[in-house]
């Protein structure tokens, strides 16, 4: 016998926009075998009601504290701007609920770490969205370096584009630019990438960064309305990983007319190298291409098929496909096996160490 769906309520959720319509919504629809969509609760309840019609939600729930609080829910899914998760994330917890929040999951580090002491605290299965860490791509080079496709590892180095954080923005997108607001490149493409590459060649020993600005405002294309922007647009980390190679990484604000993903791996036996469309390795297709022995030149390393059978051709659904099959498991097993809380302490404290070594 099947076991039940998963009942699931998300908490910012509009029919033509955002993060959540363009990701979750199909994901959760390719897995309709195994979650089932209950509720929506977004800012307004008028905005609620409009999304649960137009996207055949059966409950728009007044706010989020009765979708939280609703006996219909298992699965709580935070996909809010940053300012906002840690007190529905905190609700949600103490409520006894099993959540999935987008990452960054607290605003700070000091956020993050509370949060991950009530998800251990109330043992239910709180996943981060770091999804580029169960990307196929990443769980391949994961198993090409352990199988010592380049030997032991030298060094790597990273350059990426943010595509926002330049001196240009619609007025949608502005809170990206006030630091305050915690959704920086560092914390998000920057964040996101630094997630997947721990992942395959294991946490930082030391490092040094700086991070500057070179534009201080920023044009409101939609409306022509100059303003104040606080993030760094120029990132650069030089540091030593746990296992001894060295790391270099330099991420720009803005879209580059040559590289906007170059992820290189070099070893004692060969290289490897990853390139995307732009610097967010968590919703771009990673070409993985390498070269090892008497190799000349790189060639590519293709996906076995395995590693993505029946998942869906676009990135950005499939990786967060890839999280909630994971979070159904956790759920089910009582297993850790998604983007946990505590990973995100281990990201967040990265983070924060980036930003402290360029203030000093």
């Amino acid at each position: 016998m099947k076991p039940e769906k998963i009942k699931v309520g998300i908490i910012g959720l509009n029919p033509n926009s955002q993060w959540a319509s363009k990701s979750h919504l199909p994901a959760l629809c390719h897995l309709s075998d195994t979650f089932e969509i209950i509720g929506v609760a977004n800012s307004t309840y008028e905005s609620a009601v409009k999304a649960a019609d137009v996207l055949q939600i059966p409950i728009a729930y007044e706010n989020a504290d009765a979708l939280i609080a609703s006996a219909e829910i298992e699965l709580v899914v935070i996909t809010v701007k940053v300012p906002y998760h840690y007190n529905l994330v905190k609700a949600a917890l103490e409520a006894g609920k099993h959540v999935y929040c987008e990452h960054p999951l607290g605003n700070g580090f000091a956020e993050t770490e509370q949060l991950a002491a009530i998800a251990a605290r109330k043992n239910v299965v709180a996943a981060v969205g770091t999804q580029m860490v169960v990307s196929p791509e990443v769980i391949y080079l994961e198993r090409l370096i352990k199988d010592g496709y380049i030997g032991r590892i030298l060094s790597t180095t990273l350059i990426g584009s943010g595509g926002p954080w330049s001196d240009e923005a619609i007025a949608a997108d502005y809170y990206l630019y006030d630091k305050k607001n915690g959704a920086t490149m560092l914390t998000i493409p920057l964040g996101h990438t630094l997630a997947g590459i721990t992942k395959v060649l294991g946490g930082f020993d030391t490092l040094t960064a700086k991070m500057i600005t070179n534009f201080t405002t920023v044009k409101l294309t939609d409306s022509g309305e100059i303003k104040s922007k606080t993030t760094e647009d120029q990132i650069m980390v030089i540091g030593q990983l746990k296992n001894g190679a060295a790391i270099s990484i330099h991420y720009r604000g803005g879209v580059s007319r040559g590289t906007n993903l170059l992820w290189e791996i070099n070893g004692t036996e060969g290289d490897i190298q990853v390139t995307g469309p732009l610097g967010h390795g968590q919703f771009v297709p990673l070409t993985i291409r390498g070269a090892k022995g008497k190799d000349k030149e790189l060639q590519a390393l293709l996906i076995p098929n395995e590693m993505v059978e029946g998942l869906p051709d676009d990135p950005v659904i499939r990786n967060v496909v890839q999280v909630y099959k994971r979070v159904a498991t956790d759920i089910r097993n009582k297993t850790k096996t998604a983007p946990s809380f505590q990973d995100a302490v281990v990201l967040g404290k990265l983070i924060n160490d980036i930003e402290q070594s360029s203030k000093s």
